[in-house]
């Protein structure tokens, strides 16, 4: 008994914990969603809702929701999403296309695009639509009816990259600037060094010339000495010898 009310729970806590990821992984996408088109043409209403932001080499999804009146009669309809490469240039990412919608009845459409490598900014839908509205006897056809507008933004990786490239030479050249630093005030204390061991040379030099002077009067003071000493040894054998 007491292992099956343990199995029990931990079902009931695995189903909960299962639970409460998919509700944030799902608020999670809800929160990269945004209306971007919403609105209601004579006789139809319209709304599309699409990822808000996106990267290059990225998915850009459109969700697509017309709902036309029961006296509407849509022909065609082509929602085109354009990209600009390099920010600039227009380009087709892709687009939903449909025709012969049935009178009254909401048509919904998802589907997911690729984001072309070098797209960024915001990115441009153009709806295109050819109905036709029966009044009675009367028909009132609209024919390419465009509306335009923006829609998800796409990141400018490129600029990003060189931002990043130029936070790294920014640190290279503190780093050159920091050790450049360093080296001159290594460069100045050698400097000082090497006046200092100039100078203790220069003062070695004159103690050795002293030295070397006192050396040499010292030479000649000893053969001084020693001539005066045997001049007089000489001298006092040579004197004659006296008589007694």
């Amino acid at each position: 008994m007491r292992t099956l009310t343990r199995v029990g729970f931990i079902f009931v806590l695995c189903t909960l914990t299962l639970a409460i990821v998919s509700k944030t992984r799902a608020q999670g996408a809800e929160d990269n969603v945004k209306t971007f088109f919403d609105s209601e043409m004579p006789g139809i209403k319209i709304q599309a809702n699409a990822t808000a932001e996106t990267r290059p080499t990225g998915n850009l999804t459109v969700w697509l929701s017309l709902t036309p009146q029961t006296n509407v009669y849509v022909e065609f309809f082509r929602l085109e999403v354009y990209g600009f490469l390099n920010g600039t240039d227009r380009v087709s990412i892709g687009n939903i296309t449909g025709s012969n919608l049935p009178n009254g009845t909401p048509s919904k459409y998802t589907m997911s695009f690729p984001v072309e490598e070098g797209v960024w900014g915001v990115t441009f839908g153009e709806m295109t639509l050819t109905y036709s509205i029966s009044l009675g006897a009367l028909e009132l056809r609209f024919p390419n009816a465009v509306s335009g507008f923006y829609m998800t933004q796409v990141e400018n990786t490129f600029l990003d990259s060189l931002q990043s490239q130029l936070m790294n030479l920014n640190q290279s050249y503190n780093q050159l600037n920091g050790t450049y630093y360093n080296l001159t005030s290594a460069y100045i204390q050698l400097n000082q060094t090497l006046g200092q061991l100039q100078q203790n040379y220069t003062s070695l030099q004159g103690n050795i010339n002293e030295l070397d002077n006192t050396r040499r009067a010292a030479v000649v003071l000893a053969i001084t000495t020693v001539f005066f000493v045997a001049t007089t040894v000489f001298m006092v054998m040579r004197r004659p010898k006296e008589s007694w």
